[in-house]
């Protein structure tokens, strides 16, 4: 199946199944805007739930915090975002299309400009004639076109009603830092985590919710000790974890990225430190943790061109998308930026004090964040199959169990005869363990296939035995198999089964 054939189909099977789909339809749509449905919602809080157990209820040096969604221009003025956060946009002069100018390159040139200046992808657009891909009209010189919503605050329409929507949920922890550390009485180094929206104003939205304008974020910051960025247990197993990896040195000499291990990594010195290395396995134990295949990811960093404005080193753990290799979460090293431009801006101390030094220090920030609509999409684009079943086509998600929005499905072989009272009495005695799903609509085929689609791991079926011996049909999705269980084990049995136990 050709990638742009296998995206059209996933998007096709996301809006059909109501997982998501464009927003405020009926009254036309707002690119990158997007409404989630019954199984998008369910898909979403189990990744929302089983990130924050990963990163958060799992560990005793990582809090949380929930920060607001509107805030102060002095905020975002302070943390660079209104004087660097912005894409290069270009204009055409015929037809007025607007594009992002980095975009349109990489669609045209078949080329990366990660980290090229205005004046080299103005350069480029030039040098190869580049035109409007509307109506093939002349373009205009490139400029920056910062992506903050702007809003406002209150009656009055002076500067200071002036406020922003959130482009990222991190400000929200540097500026509280000191009194989450004080209230929860954590120690260096710990961790603050967010889950929230953030919004950014996108010049081209694309790839469904690949890069869309409102979005949710899972972020943590790691606050360590600046003169103790190695002071960091790694397990011999994970250093040993092999990944494809691309590192600055590879992308210079025009390498492509080849397998290796964690340990070669920060032996060589392309991983900086420890702890950073630490958040990057974290990052792909949590991916392979949800089912995503690891011939799929790999990890890049970023060349020093490419840097954001706050970081002295990133890693992306990227995914290979039917558009090519691209972030699918961005692991950087802040260094102490943001605290240090905070207490500039609100001349406030933001240090920590260090018992064992007896002095004030800016800790260092490891930053591992996340896109959930983007995870969302790549775990489902990892986990859908079309195969053919005799003379039809099946679509199949292979949804880790984990994450699957419906975990049982539960039918009775027909409506009468008391079959579907016995269905509905398992059903209500199940739901109270998983999330399960009644269906008695069409033929068992046809709703096996429907649960197939959605990724529900199994399925059981009541039938007239089931009303002698109290047994029940349960059918694997991957291997299609059948066997029969006993109604008063089957809550045992398929709590085992959804762990990875074997069938």
């Amino acid at each position: 199946m050709a990638k742009d054939e296998r995206m059209e189909k996933v998007v096709n099977l996301l809006e059909r199944r109501g997982f998501l789909f464009a927003s405020g339809q009926i009254y036309g749509t707002m690119a990158g805007f997007f409404d989630f449905g019954n199984y998008g919602t369910l898909l979403k809080r189990k990744i929302e739930q089983n990130w924050w157990n990963f990163f958060v209820d799992t560990r005793h040096e990582v809090v949380g915090i929930d920060g607001s969604i509107v805030s102060s221009s002095a905020i975002w003025n302070a943390s660079g975002h209104l004087a660097e956060f912005s894409d290069p946009l270009i204009e055409c002069k015929k037809c007025r299309a607007k594009f992002r100018a980095d975009s349109l390159i990489e669609d045209e040139l078949k080329i990366s400009v990660e980290g090229k200046s205005l004046d080299n992808i103005n350069k480029l657009i030039i040098e190869n004639k580049l035109v409007c891909q509307n109506c093939k009209g002349e373009l205009e010189i490139a400029s920056s076109f910062n992506l903050m919503f702007k809003t406002q605050v209150g009656a009055s329409e002076d500067e200071s009603s002036i406020a922003y929507l959130r482009p990222e949920t991190a400000q929200m922890i540097f500026i509280n830092f000191k009194q989450v550390q004080m209230s929860s009485r954590k120690k260096l180094p710990f961790g603050i985590a967010q889950i929230g929206k953030a919004f950014r104003n996108e010049i081209s939205p694309r790839n469904f919710v690949f890069r869309c304008r409102e979005f949710s974020q899972m972020e943590m910051e790691f606050f360590v000790h600046p003169e103790k960025l190695d002071e960091c247990q790694i397990s011999e197993n994970e250093l040993d974890l092999e990944i494809n990896a691309l590192t600055e040195k590879m992308q210079e000499s025009k390498e492509n990225e080849r397998k290796t291990t964690f340990a070669s990594l920060l032996n060589g010195k392309s991983i900086g430190t420890k702890w950073h290395a630490y958040w990057i396995i974290k990052a792909y134990e949590w991916f392979l943790g949800l089912g995503i295949k690891k011939e799929n990811l790999r990890i890049r960093q970023h060349v020093k061109t490419e840097l954001s404005h706050y970081s002295s080193e990133t890693w992306d753990l990227e995914y290979n998308y039917p558009w090519g290799w691209k972030e699918l979460s961005g692991i950087a090293n802040r260094g102490d930026f943001d605290l240090k431009q905070h207490m500039l801006g609100s001349k406030k101390d933001l240090t920590y004090f260090d018992d064992e030094t007896k002095a004030k220090v800016l800790p260092v920030v490891i930053e591992p964040s996340f896109g959930l609509e983007r995870a969302l999409l790549t775990v489902i684009i990892d986990a859908f199959e079309e195969k053919l079943d005799g003379e039809e086509k099946k679509t199949i998600l292979h949804l880790n169990s984990s994450v699957a929005p419906i975990e049982v499905a539960i039918f009775p072989l027909m409506k009468k005869d008391g079959l579907a009272q016995k269905a509905l009495e398992i059903f209500g005695m199940l739901r109270k363990n998983m999330a399960c799903e009644y269906d008695e609509a069409g033929s068992i085929g046809r709703r096996y296939a429907r649960q197939d689609e959605i990724g529900t791991p199994y399925c059981l079926t009541i039938d007239y035995d089931t009303l002698k011996d109290e047994t029940i049909t349960i059918r694997e999705r991957d291997s299609t198999l059948q066997k029969r269980i006993k109604i008063n084990e089957c809550v045992e049995i398929i709590g085992n089964l959804l762990k990875g136990g074997k069938f």
